[in-house]
């Protein structure tokens, strides 16, 4: 490496501050307006230099490394909460110089804690199943304000409630015009919310049956279908940078907390610090071991008498993750192949 760079971005400006590792010149500049256009007026000056740069993987990162291998640049993602740690204890002053100088120095001795940067295709179906993932959250969501209304006028509980039949027992019920507002507005937002699912859903599930990826979980582990196989797919991405399957269960968040302190040791909840979507899309999967013809029946059964239902599900649900995680190893680069038109 001849140039060594590290960005603090922001969306007004970006700081940059480079040294030149032949004549140990340390350079800086400001990036402003922070967009494509300014971004590669900035790095035209390092066109035919052997350029390495480190930004934080935060918003707005997928513009600014698309402009660095324009150049043929090396990008590295930081990871925002490992990068900070390594800054230690002690109080030091928070200025973007910083931050830059930062990453700059830890990406010169090679400790720079990098996340892993995903081919184009893939960051377009995360983008995709997140914004999915988005949509039956605000859904689930809108459902809970209308049971949250019903319950303090004290009507009778109930479920279902977008069918035809709960629709008009709602539109019949005795209530202050105030709380049929607002059960209106629900349903209409829900309604919605349906209308951009549909042909939503309809995309992602033809394209689980055509990558080569998703056809392999639908295939080989039960539970698993066509949306949850893509979210899968889409957040653990090339599992190949995950040393083993316990990795990948960290990187889930479905992991479990321990505070240990000399011989004492509690387990914690989850740390959810993962994608949200694959937790979800795991879950899901997860539900189908209280079937039956589950192969995953026996040890449901067994963990959910010891720990109830809800927790042995997630036992399955980390089980999921670990055979998912081999499988795609197994399957190397064809796992990740985008899907053609």
């Amino acid at each position: 490496m001849t140039i060594v760079m590290g960005m603090d971005q922001h969306r007004a400006q970006i700081s940059a501050e480079w040294i030149d590792t032949i004549t140990g010149e340390i350079s800086r500049a400001r990036i402003a307006p922070a967009d494509r256009a300014g971004v590669r007026r900035f790095l035209a000056q390092f066109k035919n230099a052997d350029l390495e740069v480190a930004l934080e993987a935060t918003t707005g990162w997928r513009f600014v490394v698309e402009e660095l291998d324009r150049i043929g640049a090396d990008a590295h993602l930081a990871e925002p909460a490992e990068t900070s740690g390594l800054k230690g204890k002690k109080q030091r002053a928070k200025t973007d110089w910083a931050d830059a100088r930062h990453l700059r120095e830890l990406l010169l001795i090679g400790r720079l804690p990098e996340s892993w940067i995903a081919p184009a295709h893939l960051l377009d179906l995360r983008a995709r199943v997140r914004c999915r993932h988005t949509l039956v959250e605000q859904r689930t969501e809108w459902q809970r304000r209308m049971h949250s209304v019903l319950y303090h006028h004290g009507c009778p509980q109930t479920r279902k409630l977008l069918t035809l039949a709960k629709r008009d027992w709602i539109a019949g019920l005795t209530l202050p015009a105030a709380a049929h507002e607002q059960l209106t507005i629900a349903l209409e937002m829900i309604d919605a919310i349906e209308i951009q699912l549909g042909p939503f859903d309809l995309a992602l599930r033809e394209y689980a049956r055509k990558q080569p990826g998703c056809r392999t979980l639908i295939e080989e582990l039960y539970g698993i279908g066509e949306l949850t196989s893509v979210t899968i797919l889409a957040e653990l991405g090339d599992t190949r940078r995950f040393q083993n399957s316990r990795e990948a269960v960290r990187y889930s968040g479905l992991d479990i907390t321990v505070h240990q302190s000399d011989a004492r040791s509690s387990p914690g909840h989850l740390s959810r610090q993962g994608p949200p979507a694959l937790r979800w899309a795991l879950y899901e999967a997860a539900q189908a071991a209280r079937r039956p013809s589950s192969p995953d029946r026996a040890y449901y059964l067994k963990t959910a008498e010891r720990i109830g239902g809800n927790r042995a599900c997630i036992a399955i649900a980390r089980k999921l993750l670990k055979r998912s995680y081999h499988i795609l190893r197994g399957l190397g680069d064809q796992a990740l192949e985008p899907v053609t038109s």
